[in-house]
């Protein structure tokens, strides 16, 4: 049996969390599953939002399922998520983005899996007024040698282990000679060990706009993390929204696993929210420990409710009239 700690967390949260539970347990996985708190109901409860005990409980499993955290609002705490990210080293932001049929998108057939790295870039906190008055703010981006041949070495280790054909490099190596010059520069000389893989680069803005004109030429992506940050969401938006987008955060110890959408307090214990990302999420992580054929089996079932969409939550069929338990029980029945 595998030791999991599971993060509720805030808002909708605790209720598309204990979805994917149910559903893991039906699958006939053995998880051991362990509570633990972070997030605005924490910091409520203990005066921080990621409490060291939440901390303790995943260094000693290594492995998360995360509800969405509300960070709270003028305390001078920075986000959670950055926060477990720094703790653990989690150099890998990994968001896969797929199609799904019954779900109205503008495209078909997307399948694209972003790395993004996730411990540097502009996201690394270097941030000060220049002077008094804070008329002038600056912030510096972090990136380095090491770092970018980890996550684009992930990326293509990624590549021959799931068969895929295609890496593609994004950066702004024309205007941010130095950051993410070296990113490119490093990303290049990785790929040279990757003769079975295709490769290319692209320019982010330029890469913005292929992802919709013709997404369906990208397979694997790797970046730095602003870039990543955006190109993740921008590609969610390919398939259908966020509500259909798992993320993780992976490191060479600790694995976190998370739907990437907000808490959405404003639906919060009205049994409207979509599972879908969680439960997707919630597949990632069997993979990880081995659970191929379960992770299968639970991903076949999601996609059958919803191409039928009749059982599927109100933002994937507003004429559905079908709750988040409803959806869960759909995908039980299935399996």
């Amino acid at each position: 049996m595998t030791s999991v700690v599971y993060i509720p967390g805030d808002g909708i949260g605790p209720s598309i969390v204990d979805a994917t539970m149910r559903i893991i347990e039906a699958s006939g996985a053995k998880i051991d599953w362990i509570e633990a708190e972070a997030g605005l109901g924490a910091f409520e409860k203990h005066g921080e939002p990621m409490p060291d005990a939440t901390l303790e409980k995943i260094r000693r499993t290594r492995l998360a399922l995360k509800g969405p955290l509300t960070t709270p609002v003028g305390t001078g705490f920075r986000s959670v998520n950055v926060a477990m990210r720094r703790e653990f080293d989690l150099y890998i932001n990994l968001r896969p983005t797929k199609s799904f049929e019954g779900v109205r998108s503008r495209f078909k057939d997307i399948d694209i899996v972003l790395f993004r790295e996730n411990t540097e870039g502009l996201y690394s906190g270097l941030e000060r007024y220049v002077d008094e008055e804070k008329t002038i703010a600056e912030s510096i981006a972090v990136v380095t040698r090491p770092h970018s041949e980890r996550i684009v070495r992930a990326a293509y280790e990624y590549a021959v282990k799931h068969d895929r054909k295609k890496v593609t490099i994004v950066h702004k190596a024309n205007i941010l000679k130095y950051t993410s010059g070296m990113f490119l520069e490093v990303g290049r000389e990785v790929a040279r060990n990757y003769p079975q893989i295709e490769s290319d680069d692209k320019i982010v803005d330029n890469m913005a706009m292929q992802m919709v004109i013709k997404p369906e030429q990208f397979d694997v992506i790797v970046t730095t993390n602003l870039f990543g940050d955006i190109l993740s969401d921008l590609a969610s938006g390919l398939v259908g929204g966020l509500g259909l987008a798992p993320g993780a955060n992976i490191g060479d110890d600790v694995a976190v696993f998370e739907a990437v959408h907000g808490s959405a307090p404003d639906i919060a214990g009205k049994n409207l929210a979509n599972p879908a990302a969680i439960l997707l999420a919630g597949t990632m992580l069997l993979r990880h420990i081995g659970e191929m054929e379960r992770a299968d089996r639970i991903d076949k079932a999601l996609a059958d409710v919803l191409r039928d969409g009749t059982r599927v939550t109100r933002d994937l069929n507003p004429e559905s009239g079908v709750g988040t338990t409803e959806m869960r029980d759909a995908i039980i029945e299935l399996l």
